[in-house]
């Protein structure tokens, strides 16, 4: 039986991989979708918008349907979306007189692959008989790093062996990994999240309860922690070694996303030693050192560094709110976790949002930007040391 569950982890840890899939494998195409379809670059990144915009949208309502129709049928849904939509990326464009149209559609599928991925996998893995959830659950989000570094190296690694102008034919190989763990997915075994006999809080239950609203505001920093760095790592890593893009973004996104995973992995393992509370602050501390590193130090190789240990700081933050919410509020269920997964995609958005309005505020300066985004992991030192004191305190 548990060789069967460990089946099913494993089928987690490919959709995670999947989902970073989803989130990084169309921003590498944006000059060729420029170039070959002619649409303007600004009307392009709208695919990105889009994208994470319908991911929040299922994160959302997720809570109505996932209850009702199984965690099984709609893992299921999932990776077929995500499947389909890479698949109609290379067939789409030429059908439409507008070939944006047609991207714009491909996208929106597997959007909502990516969206029920996100609400999904974690509560899957939670409901596995594991010896430590927490180690299972950093270790889980770990594999989106690794999906994330996979995806830019192999796909530069393919362009450069074959051509972007053969980027179809990726596309069509990456579709074949969701369509693998579709497979694996109608047979392994899938756990009940919630005790038999009980059933999930609802959302008003779970509003009425202090300690959700503090979770929420933890996720809603740690996700804003990882991103307001991330998305500037690449012009950090240019900047600071004076490369072409394209090592820079090997340099500084893929860096960043190794750090990130070498943490969670870390965790992963030696999780049975570590008191996650500490693990957590300390990554905090450290995630608010990397950013005084970024903002105040004049060198920018030092910001490259930041950069890094940025990556290494933020690694527990978010799989470590989602073992701490699941361990303090008893059948939290779907719910919980879909609310939980918007407040992060919710940081995740606030983060570079704030970095990039005080940048542009300040005359482009991304020092002081990132300075002003200190706030988040400051916020979340505060939030974490709260849920600890709270823990100690049953009527919290």
């Amino acid at each position: 039986m548990k060789e069967n569950y460990n089946k099913t982890m494993y089928a987690c840890f490919i959709g995670y991989i999947v989902q970073a899939i989803v989130n990084n494998f169309i921003p590498l195409l944006f000059l060729t979708f420029q170039a070959t379809y002619n649409i303007p670059l600004s009307k392009i990144t709208m695919l990105v918008t889009i994208n994470f915009g319908l991911q929040l949208l299922i994160d959302l309502l997720s809570v109505s349907f996932v209850d009702r129709i199984g965690y099984r049928a709609s893992m299921l849904l999932a990776h077929i979306c995500a499947a389909v939509g890479f698949l109609l990326l290379t067939i789409l464009p030429e059908i439409f007189s507008d070939p944006f149209i047609g991207l714009l559609i491909a996208v929106t599928i597997y959007a909502i692959g990516g969206g029920l991925l996100e609400v999904l996998v974690s509560p899957v893995m939670e409901a596995c008989p594991t010896d430590n959830k927490e180690k299972a659950m950093s270790l889980l989000h770990s594999f989106y790093c690794w999906g994330h570094v996979g995806v830019v190296l192999l796909s530069t690694l393919f362009f450069k062996r074959f051509g972007i102008e053969n980027w179809k034919i990726l596309a069509v190989l990456w579709a074949i990994i969701p369509i693998i763990n579709t497979i694996l997915f109608t047979k392994v075994p899938m756990a009940s999240l919630i005790e038999e006999g009980e059933t999930g809080l609802t959302i008003p239950q779970l509003f009425s309860k202090k300690i959700f609203w503090l979770f929420l505001l933890i996720m809603v920093c740690a996700g804003a922690s990882e991103q307001s760095v991330s998305q500037w790592a690449s012009t950090f890593a240019e900047k600071g070694l004076g490369v072409s893009k394209t090592i820079g973004d090997l340099a500084g996104p893929m860096a960043f996303a190794i750090l990130m995973g070498t943490a969670r992995a870390f965790y992963g393992k030696y999780g049975e030693r570590i008191n996650l509370d500490l693990f957590m602050i300390y990554s905090g501390i450290l995630c608010v050192i990397s950013y005084l590193c970024i903002a105040l130090v004049p060198s920018p190789i030092f910001g490259l560094i930041g950069c890094a240990l940025c990556g290494l700081s933020v690694g527990i933050l978010w799989p470590g709110s989602f073992s701490k919410a699941s361990a303090s509020i008893r059948g939290g269920g779907t719910a919980m976790f879909a609310l939980m997964a918007l407040a992060g995609d919710l940081g995740c958005s606030s983060g570079p949002t704030l970095v990039g309005m005080v940048s542009s505020h300040f005359g482009d300066s991304l020092n002081i930007g990132i300075l002003s985004a200190i706030i988040f992991p400051i916020l979340f030192l505060i939030g974490i040391g709260v849920s600890k004191a709270g823990n100690r305190t049953p009527s919290f």
